[in-house]
């Protein structure tokens, strides 16, 4: 059943459901997916959200799940609701995500006071925290309140966390690297590059050597003079528990700070440790395995993969990561 067309002044989409008496488990598994979707009630079985595009795409995929399942939902959209002031659905909006940045503040605080959590276990409820901050803050449509003191005190808790536990560097060479040595030369990897090899490449060419040229080897020998990349027997290549692109990035001393965070996403993605908890590097996984599967010429992967971290780039530079996102804020 197709969504009622309706003006597009109505603020509100809403769904109403008439769920099956068995399965039991579809009234829970319905009622989380609306907590998911930060939906509130507004009458018996009928459920609101603010009127957008994503909003009915996500209450028509619910009313399909329902249907499916043997019950009744109709989507529709409307400028208000019977018996109901719209300030009382907002401030119910305010009320449920006011109670999630509290939960949140709370679980900052009881990690703060875990003196010495450190490792894996330390990241992973890190990022969980953050995983949840992030989602109540996508479906924050109003503004509640708490939800700036949360961010700053997360921001501040990642970054005091970050400090603790000093990222260990590759080795120093003994001698300065001569970036002019490295000018117009031919770079040498393995064949069917992957995301080190991509970043590492984008990398060269956009602050080591302009004029790079790429090739393809199972040696870091096999090509001449070539500079080896990301080979298992020589030039430049992992260093202890870092990847190909940090150790350029070291060795050349290259200090933009978008380049670190595409440094932390190429970590976790290529070391599988979750070192940073990057959030980004899901996707960028995805996109990779993506485009070797799609493309057959290396160099024509090796191309799109550099085109891919060039966007990246771009993109990381325009938002600021979340820790810059919320000193800005707290010096307004």
């Amino acid at each position: 059943m197709p969504v009622k067309t309706v003006p597009t002044t109505n603020r509100w989409v809403l769904l109403a459901l008439q769920l099956p008496a068995q399965p039991s488990n579809v009234r829970v598994k319905t009622w989380r997916r609306l907590q998911q979707l930060g939906a509130v009630p507004v009458k018996h079985a009928v459920y609101v959200l603010p009127n957008s595009a994503q909003a009915v795409e996500d209450f028509a995929w619910l009313r399909t799940e329902v249907e499916s399942a043997g019950g009744q939902a109709t989507v529709f959209a409307a400028s208000a609701v019977d018996d109901v002031d719209d300030a009382d659905i907002i401030d119910q909006f305010k009320a449920a995500r006011a109670a999630d940045f509290k939960e949140l503040m709370n679980d900052i605080r009881l990690f703060k006071r875990k003196r010495g959590a450190r490792g894996a276990l330390a990241r992973k409820e890190l990022r969980s925290i953050r995983e949840r901050f992030d989602h109540a803050k996508a479906i924050d449509f109003f503004g509640a309140p708490g939800s700036a003191d949360a961010e700053r005190a997360l921001a501040s808790l990642e970054e005091e966390h970050r400090r603790s536990a000093p990222e260990p560097r590759p080795a120093a060479s003994n001698e300065p690297i001569d970036r002019r040595q490295y000018e117009g030369r031919v770079w040498v990897t393995r064949p069917r590059p992957g995301v080190d090899r991509f970043a590492s490449a984008w990398l060269i060419r956009r602050f080591i050597d302009t004029n790079a040229r790429f090739t393809f080897a199972a040696m870091s020998t096999a090509v001449g003079d070539a500079v080896a990349f990301d080979m298992y027997d020589g030039g430049f290549r992992h260093e202890g528990e870092h990847c190909t692109f940090e150790v350029l990035a070291y060795h050349f001393r290259i200090v933009d700070p978008v380049v670190r965070r595409i440094g932390e996403i190429v970590h976790d993605v290529d070391l599988k440790d979750d070192r940073f908890h990057a959030p980004q590097a899901p996707t960028v996984a995805g996109l990779v395995e993506g485009l070797r599967a799609s493309i057959a010429d290396d160099q024509e992967l090796l191309r799109q993969g550099m085109a891919m971290f060039e966007a990246l780039y771009h993109g990381l530079k325009s938002s600021p990561a979340p820790g810059q996102a919320a000193r800005k804020r707290g010096r307004r």
